[in-house]
């Protein structure tokens, strides 16, 4: 199996499957210097780890990281970096039944053809707990970007219920299960996914991702656009299914001067009058946030009876069991701000290599 790796200078390369001993990350491209400890990566692991609330999957994972290499007396030291992430509560026999049964909406079949071969257990490699690994490189990767550039994600929808955007208040993400920055929001929610849980299905949601004080410059006009790499890495978590940036899809149905960002300068500031483009302009950071929004699709594996094929060939039926997520957008808001990060440290490194010795506008 390829393609395990992702970024072109800060790259990360993840191993390890759902069920199997371990997970963890090679960490290759961090430059030397950078302050880190693993309370700088623990506590980003905590945010995205299962069991926390009712709403999402009930396996215990303490998600405690180690780093292996890479890291002496608190600082980087430039060579690889190597972090391991234990599995200590998977359970395997809830997969022992269906083996031999394709799940629909899972990569099973898809696998099953491609290699010949697939881990059943929980997907192996497919499972959305390969995503510990990203938002431990993503803990890294915001220690090269450093304090004046922040990234916060929040849940926006999920299933039909959207929140008040007036009602916007960042300080309130992380007082809720949800990551929902609209306090009258959240119980409207826990009602709508208790009765989607105790039905035995599943729903999807929508996320915004936002990063603030990103400086002028990075990206490249033609094929390394900082929007593209965006897209491409937010495509890559599990169950994601559309990507926008800015005004996205809704730019679609603009005229020219309502989508149009005008610039002013004002005592000598530049000042964008609008945020269209999402803080990104012809591929390149144009200094405004940075604003990305994705929609995750209801979790696949649900209690309701389902047809499928098996191995064989044959018309079946399946019910999944085991511990899922009634709604798996809700613990992608972390994976996403990972990602969002690695790329950013990503480009800013690349950043450095197109300018010389110039210092531009970062």
């Amino acid at each position: 199996m390829s393609f395990n790796t992702f970024g072109h200078l800060y790259r990360t390369t993840t191993w390890g499957e759902s069920h199997g001993p371990a997970i963890g990350c090679i960490i290759d491209g961090c430059p030397p210097n950078i302050p880190v400890e693993i309370a700088d990566i623990q506590k980003w692991l905590d945010k995205r780890k299962p069991g926390q609330s009712r709403f999402t999957t009930q396996r215990k994972e303490t998600d405690d990281v180690e780093i292996l290499s890479g890291v002496f007396q608190g600082k980087t030291t430039g060579t690889p970096i190597s972090l391991l992430i234990r599995n200590i509560d998977s359970r395997s026999k809830d997969y022992e039944q269906i083996k031999d049964k394709f799940r629909p909406g899972h990569a099973d079949f898809t696998y099953e053809k491609k290699y010949g071969h697939r881990d059943y257990r929980g997907g192996g490699r497919q499972s959305a707990r390969e995503t510990a690994c990203r938002v431990a490189s993503g803990a890294v990767a915001r220690k090269i970007l450093g304090s004046n550039i922040s990234i916060k994600g929040a849940v926006i929808q999920i299933g039909t219920l959207c929140i008040n955007r007036t009602n916007w208040n960042e300080d309130e993400i992380d007082n809720n299960s949800f990551w929902c920055p609209d306090f009258h929001t959240v119980n409207k929610w826990e009602e709508y996914l208790d009765d989607i849980r105790k039905s035995g299905s599943s729903v999807g949601a929508i996320i915004e991702v936002i990063a603030k004080g990103v400086p002028i410059g990075l990206g490249a006009p033609i094929y390394k656009k900082l929007d593209a790499d965006i897209a491409g890495a937010i495509m890559s978590i599990n169950a994601v299914k559309g990507v926008e940036i800015g005004s996205g899809f809704n730019s679609g149905t603009l005229r020219g001067e309502d989508n149009a960002d005008e610039i002013s300068i004002t005592d000598g500031k530049i000042n964008f009058h609008s945020n269209n483009s999402g803080g990104i302009l012809g591929g390149i950071s144009s200094g405004e946030d940075i604003v990305v929004r994705f929609a995750v699709k209801p979790t696949s594996s649900i209690l309701m009876e389902k047809r499928t094929i098996n191995k064989q060939n044959q018309n079946d039926t399946i019910k999944t069991k085991g511990r899922h997520d009634p709604c798996v957008g809700i613990r992608a808001v972390p994976v996403a701000e990972a990602m969002l990060a690695c790329v950013l440290a990503d480009h800013l490194l690349l950043h450095r290599g197109q300018i010389g010795g110039r210092d531009g506008e970062t």
